[in-house]
C-alpha cells in the first residue's frame, strides 16, 4: 500500500448501514442539511442560485434585457378581451400588443 492509501479513514458503521439499508445517522457537524431528507434537499435548492453562461441568475428576478423595447404599464381591459386572448394560449399580452400597434399604424 502507498501512502495515500493508509491516510483514508473509512467509517466502517456507516458503510455498513448501507449496504445492510438501514438508515444513515445524519451528522450536522459534516453537512448542514441531511442530504436524505427530500423536504431539506428541495428547500435547499429553492435557495439556490442558477448559473448561466457563468452569471448568476436569481431566481424570481427578470435578467436585463438586450434592447428594452417596452414598458411596463397597468391597463384594465374588459373581460372579454382579457378572455379572447388568453383562449389563444401562451403569449396573449403579445397579441394584444401586436393587435393595438396594427390599430395605430392604419
Amino acid at each position: 500500500m502507498n501512502k495515500k492509501d493508509t491516510d483514508i479513514e473509512t467509517n466502517w458503521e456507516r458503510l455498513t448501514a448501507i449496504l445492510e439499508g438501514d438508515s444513515i445517522p445524519h451528522d450536522p457537524e459534516v453537512a448542514p442539511r441531511d442530504p436524505i431528507e427530500a423536504k431539506a434537499s428541495w428547500d435547499w435548492l429553492a435557495q439556490a442560485d442558477l448559473i448561466r453562461k457563468g452569471k448568476v441568475v436569481r431566481r424570481g428576478k427578470r435578467g436585463p434585457q438586450k434592447s428594452p423595447t417596452k414598458k411596463l404599464v397597468s391597463l384594465r381591459l374588459s373581460p372579454e378581451v382579457v378572455d379572447h386572448f388568453k383562449s389563444t394560449g401562451p403569449g396573449w399580452q403579445t397579441r394584444i400588443d401586436r393587435t393595438l400597434l396594427k390599430s395605430i399604424k392604419k
